[in-house]
């Protein structure tokens, strides 16, 4: 038996749980892209990267304590401009249309009232990093599926009449170790579980005991993992349930691996059984900002991200050898480009590599609006995978790289730059 644990409104109930203010009002945590780390002057900037695995991306803060006003509110030729997105929202905000992703100007202008405090990532994902260690004394077979949820298998350990039990009993823990409130779905299948969640929100357990008749009415867009374009696929076949899914598995089958992976996950016959989760396999990051016309500082801005990137790299110890560089421009112009070259990675040739690569691909007179970089295809830094003609030299620069991230993990990211940061 599976079960499928969601910690509801997690971000809001996060802040809940340090704030006890926030509790039974209308309440959401927003964020606003983060540009502190173009800031010339020094911010201390570190990393949080606790939660190591695949699934939940690195988090750059300072220690700056943010504000409303000063997070979110710009002043612009003397008037007051609201900026930024809501990212989770309270039950209670939730009742007067205020979503996820929705600018927080607007969700104001719905719920006045509504408290809206700046996110806080180091809190969530040391709570996620806690509550994951938890969950491993709690349950045998345990999977973080992402920063606020996790799957469970009690098979051969709790009786199929007991879960529903157990789970009751877990969430009441929940409430008394972290003051975290948790959404339960409880099925034989691990997909069929993660659905029953849905059904179990907000602080609820739901049971599913036939699959058959669970899923007959529920649309396709709510099973996870139906994206858009698989979604419109189902439709144009007039498939608009998941019953709709189970009666017709000659097509699906039809579509192989990805239809016949569907068909079985969504009636709960595909046998997939808790996973680890893997090793990262790449690392990016990327930022959005108001257009910027100056190629200087858009480079400059580049090469700031890429001392951010380099510092991830040497943290947990790969050598990356693809490169990928993108710049969204104004009224939906991209521009990208992605290299590959087999030699020893460093901040130096990081860095040279997208200065060439940006020098390439920049568009004069056009505003930049988001830049993301990517690094990935990790190998060893062994020779015969290396390329020779740069060995020697790519390994001081390696070691310069090295000497230079001990500086920044003591004093922060910001301690060293390059002068094509300034």
């Amino acid at each position: 038996m599976f079960l499928h644990i969601d910690i509801d409104a997690f971000f809001a109930s996060a802040e809940r749980s340090v704030d006890p203010t926030l509790k039974g009002i209308p309440m959401a945590v927003g964020s606003r892209s983060n540009l502190e780390i173009f800031n010339k002057k020094r911010t201390k900037i570190r990393l949080m990267n606790e939660n190591s695995g695949a699934f939940v991306t690195p988090v750059f803060y300072s220690d700056k304590q943010n504000t409303f006003e000063s997070h979110f509110v710009d002043h612009i030729d003397g008037k007051e401009k609201i900026r930024g997105i809501i990212t989770t929202a309270s039950y209670e905000a939730r009742k007067f249309g205020v979503k996820t992703a929705m600018p927080i100007a607007q969700a104001l202008q719905l719920c006045p009232q509504m408290v809206v405090v700046p996110s806080n990532y180091p809190l969530y994902h040391k709570l996620s990093h806690k509550i994951h260690d938890f969950m491993k004394k709690e349950i045998p077979k345990i999977e973080q599926f992402s920063i606020d949820e996790f799957f469970g298998d009690v098979s051969g350990w709790i009786n199929d009449e007991n879960v529903y039990a157990f789970a009751e009993e877990l969430k009441a823990k929940m409430i008394e170790q972290f003051d975290i409130p948790v959404s339960i779905g409880i099925s034989k299948a691990k997909w069929i579980a993660k659905l029953a969640t849905e059904s179990a929100k907000p602080f609820g357990i739901y049971e599913v005991k036939d699959i058959d008749d669970y899923i007959e009415h529920i649309p396709i867009k709510t099973f996870p993992g139906i994206g858009m374009g698989f979604q419109k696929r189902l439709e144009e076949r007039y498939i608009k349930t998941l019953g709709d899914v189970r009666r017709n598995k000659p097509l699906l089958y039809s579509w192989k691996k990805p239809g016949i992976q569907l068909y079985h996950r969504v009636t709960g016959t595909c046998n997939e059984g808790i996973e680890s989760r893997g090793e990262r396999k790449s690392i990016g990051i990327s930022r959005t900002f108001d257009p910027i016309y100056d190629a200087d500082e858009i480079k400059r801005r580049i090469m700031i991200m890429a001392r951010h990137i380099t510092y991830l790299v040497m943290q947990i110890e790969v050598n990356p050898t693809t490169f990928y560089l993108k710049v969204n421009y104004e009224y939906g112009v991209k521009v990208k480009q992605r290299e590959t070259v087999n030699r020893i990675f460093s901040e130096h040739l990081f860095k040279q590599l997208l200065s060439r690569m940006y020098d390439d691909m920049k568009l004069p007179n056009r505003g930049a609006v988001k830049i993301t970089l990517n690094v990935s295809n990790f190998t060893s830094n062994h020779r015969k995978t290396l390329s020779l003609l740069d060995y020697d030299e790519d390994a001081k620069e390696k070691e310069l790289s090295i000497k230079i991230h001990e500086l920044r993990e003591k004093f922060g990211l910001d301690i060293l730059k390059c002068g094509g940061e300034l």
